[in-house]
């Protein structure tokens, strides 16, 4: 029976470094593609960056019960994941990994119980964390703190969810993950 593992944690903490990093292990992993109402950016594809809906589409399938977990992050600004997306992976023999916010983490978690495995990525602190961001540069101080601000409010799911591996040393946060991952796919 293929699995599904789910990876959660605040903007930063890297994630989707290490998402990529276990992909890219060959773990027999298919990468989770969310659906969204928003437009496609740039050269953004409907099927391989997101599935693209209109905001009448997203609550249709809401109405219908199909996504394992959604969020209107603005008004009409929809993100979710698909049950049958993720179902039928797990048909064709692929396990599959999600890159997603603490909330849809611990939906899906719920959703697969013990066919499922939620792994929280930390920082090893709001400090570094701050550190990081405003050593990418992207954004103004403002920006960032609302970041920090929604990082300790999401730190607070941590427990809940099975794994939590602190990214304080890169190379150790993936001998972690990936062990963790591994154990967990080999029962």
């Amino acid at each position: 029976m293929k699995k599904v593992i789910v990876c959660s944690a605040p903007s930063g903490s890297g994630k989707s470094t290490l998402v990529n990093y276990l992909i890219e292990r060959g773990l027999n992993l298919h990468f989770s593609i969310s659906a969204t109402s928003r437009p496609p950016r740039g050269s953004e594809q409907h099927g391989v960056e997101y599935f693209f809906l209109t905001p009448e589409e997203f609550r249709t399938h809401i109405e219908a019960g199909d996504f394992l977990e959604y969020e209107e992050v603005y008004a009409d600004r929809f993100y979710g994941t698909l049950k049958q997306q993720v179902d039928s992976r797990l048909e064709e023999g692929q396990n599959v990994i999600c890159d997603i916010d603490v909330k849809g983490g611990l939906s899906i978690k719920r959703h697969y119980a013990d066919r499922c495995l939620s792994l929280f990525i930390q920082p090893p602190s709001i400090e570094a964390l701050r550190k990081r961001l405003e050593c990418r540069g992207t954004e103004t101080p403002e920006a960032i703190q609302m970041r920090l601000d929604k990082a300790e409010y999401e730190m607070s799911f941590a427990p809940q969810f099975d794994t939590i591996i602190i990214n304080d040393d890169l190379e150790e946060a993936k001998k972690q993950i990936s062990k963790a991952v591994t154990d967990f796919l080999d029962q």
